[in-house]
């Protein structure tokens, strides 16, 4: 049952003119469907087709963006997310940049490695010139990303990742220290193994110029380790690549070395390469507090199927997207929900039992989509490239088969919680129409405590989007509702990991950080991220942004809003629905989204 929130998204983005949810769902399937008659006669693709729109239609898997947006349309661009190479001449840069206009107008997100163009102050031979640099040249990506807004099918975004060797690493660093520019994109320094032990020994680097190899100069590790948690502290950027870690996971490491990720970091890919993502709701495979395991299955099967087939519908933007997407058939199933499912289990999300069950979920899931990419390879054939990949020899359809998305807008339509996220915030205030206040409340947490919530209560945790210091409220309440800024950071970092251990490509999450957070709880965020094997990792401490979300405001507002004929905190309790309050889950998960389409 969609909510009245999702309708709004739906028509605001994804249907077309006169078309009801229904009736997109039925279009994505049956456009996605027409893979199978490549292999199959038609009645083979119908019964998919039925099969992919059950699925979505009851909200137990949802497609990327762009496959709701562009299947049986006549754009058909399907794929989210696309890494595009940026080489050292004005040419290729250029190149790019309207590669990425197409791209983006079309709802997918763009990634791009800028560490082989050579530093600031080096010379162009052809004009007797001096090159303005990497992080010069990212303006012009980020230019015409805000020019494209208006006639595209969704915001546009970018990852931007420069070598932490680039003599204009320091540069890059602290590019979004005054929190205005680049403010479509995220930034990740690609740090290497070496580049981490030096930190530990305080021994030095050698910065490189990348035209020609020579040495611009030494510089301490720990110096750039410091810059690069200072600069996330402040502003939320950059985040770090553990580039050697997604390299030792290079499915196709003959094809080259992975320099880049997707806009969210879920996906690292070489260039030219797209994936598509999908995931399924984990909170509809739990019944009277226990996971149906044969539900779970049949959802993996649809979603590889399903993803899979994207490919072969797909319609790409030039030739070389195509044969690398066809070549390889990277896809990325993944989950969202989790949180939701934690509450309906009463599991705390910082718990080693959350950790468990993360890790029996995933370990599941990737098992069960690998079976199923290899019983597709039987039926369809392998990836073509799969000689020169870590799979030569044997039979499987998918380079990759998982990923976790953030899943900012598929998750409000779905109606749950966001990716791998735990809930974000209880209550909170929002401004809305000219400025006017209205009280929002966690619809997971309302059902749960049925309206007994007393004034006094509710005027505390609107004062910090936090139950845990509410008296009254039940313990195990508690610590079933705790918030991304109640939880350790360790143990957003733990969750990541568990995940992490069973996903083919990589994991969008956010670790999230209080106001009062110091430059050395970041280190001990990225430390841990190295240590446990992760591919990336992004921290967001709370008010290092204005304008995000505020969930407190001041004694005398509170008593005002109490006051005001237009909101009755008592009423509110009363009458207040869980339909009603979706609403609020929807600004938290989008609020999610942008904390992870990073810091802006």
């Amino acid at each position: 049952m969609l909510s009245e929130t999702a309708l709004e998204i739906l028509k605001a983005r994804y249907l077309r003119p006169g078309e009801t949810p229904d009736e997109m769902f039925r279009r994505v399937a049956k456009a996605v469907s027409m893979g199978e008659l490549l292999y199959h006669p038609p009645q083979f693709a119908e019964k998919w087709e039925e099969k992919f729109y059950t699925a979505m239609k009851n909200l137990e898997f949802l497609p990327n963006s762009p496959t709701l947006m562009n299947a049986g349309t006549e754009l058909g661009q399907l794929a989210a997310c696309f890494v595009l190479p940026v080489e050292d001449s004005v040419e290729e840069i250029f190149n790019s940049v309207k590669l990425m206009a197409i791209i983006q107008k079309s709802g997918g997100g763009t990634g791009f490695s800028f560490s082989h163009l050579r530093p600031e102050g080096d010379i162009v031979k052809l004009t007797n010139g001096i090159a303005s640099g990497p992080v010069s040249f990212m303006r012009v990506f980020d230019c015409a990303t805000e020019s494209i807004k208006q006639g595209g099918k969704r915001r546009g975004a970018n990852m931007g990742v420069l070598s932490i060797y680039h003599p204009d690493v320091e540069k890059f660093i602290t590019c979004k220290r005054d929190k205005k520019s680049f403010q479509n994109f995220n930034i990740s320094v690609a740090a290497t193994d070496e580049f981490f032990e030096k930190v530990k020994s305080n021994g030095a680097i050698e910065l490189k110029n990348p035209r020609n190899g020579e040495i611009w100069k030494r510089v301490k590790a720990r110096d750039l380790f410091d810059l690069i948690a200072e600069s996330a502290w402040d502003s939320g950027d950059p985040g770090i690549l553990y580039i050697d870690e997604i390299n030792r996971k290079n499915p196709t490491p003959d094809l080259g070395k992975i320099e880049a990720t997707n806009p969210c970091g879920e996906v690292p890919l070489l260039p030219y390469e797209e994936c598509n993502l999908g995931s399924i709701n984990l909170a509809k495979v739990v019944k009277n507090g226990q996971i149906d395991w044969k539900k779970l299955e049949e959802l993996v099967e649809i979603g590889v199927r399903f993803l899979d087939n994207v490919i072969d519908v797909n319609r790409y933007p030039v030739k070389e997207i195509e044969l690398m997407a066809k070549g390889n058939r990277k896809i990325g199933l993944g989950v969202m929900g989790f949180a939701e499912l934690l509450i309906n289990m009463k599991i705390p999300y910082d718990s080693n039992e959350a950790l468990e069950l993360a890790e029996k979920i995933m370990s599941f899931i990737n098992k069960k989509a690998f079976e199923t990419s290899v019983k597709l390879a039987e039926e369809k054939g392998s990836f073509p490239n799969i000689e020169k990949s870590i799979y030569k020899g044997k039979k499987v359809r998918n380079a990759t088969r998982t990923s976790i998305a953030p899943t900012g807008t598929i998750s409000m339509i779905a109606g749950t919680t966001p990716g791998i996220e735990p809930l974000f915030a209880i209550a909170y205030v929002k401004r809305i129409l000219e400025g006017r206040a209205a009280v929002q409340i966690d619809p997971f947490f309302l059902k749960y405590t049925k309206n007994t919530l007393s004034e006094e209560q509710l005027r505390r945790i609107l004062k910090t989007g936090s139950i845990q210091k509410i008296h009254g409220i039940p313990e195990d309440v508690k610590r079933i509702f705790i918030t991304a800024l109640d939880i350790p950071p360790e143990w957003h970092v733990k969750m990541q990991a568990a995940f992490q251990k069973h996903v083919d490509n990589s994991v969008s999450k956010t670790v999230n950080l209080p106001y009062n957070a110091t430059v050395e709880d970041v280190k001990k965020v990225f430390w841990p991220g190295y240590r446990l094997k992760l591919k990336g990792i992004t921290v967001f401490r709370y008010g290092s942004k204005e304008g995000v979300i505020e969930f407190g405001i001041k004694n005398l507002e509170i008593e005002k809003l109490i006051k005001s004929k237009s909101v009755q905190l008592s009423t509110l309790i009363q009458e207040v629905c869980f339909e009603k309050a979706f609403a609020c889950c929807c600004y938290f998960v989008f609020i999610s989204f942008l904390l992870r389409w990073r810091r802006r």
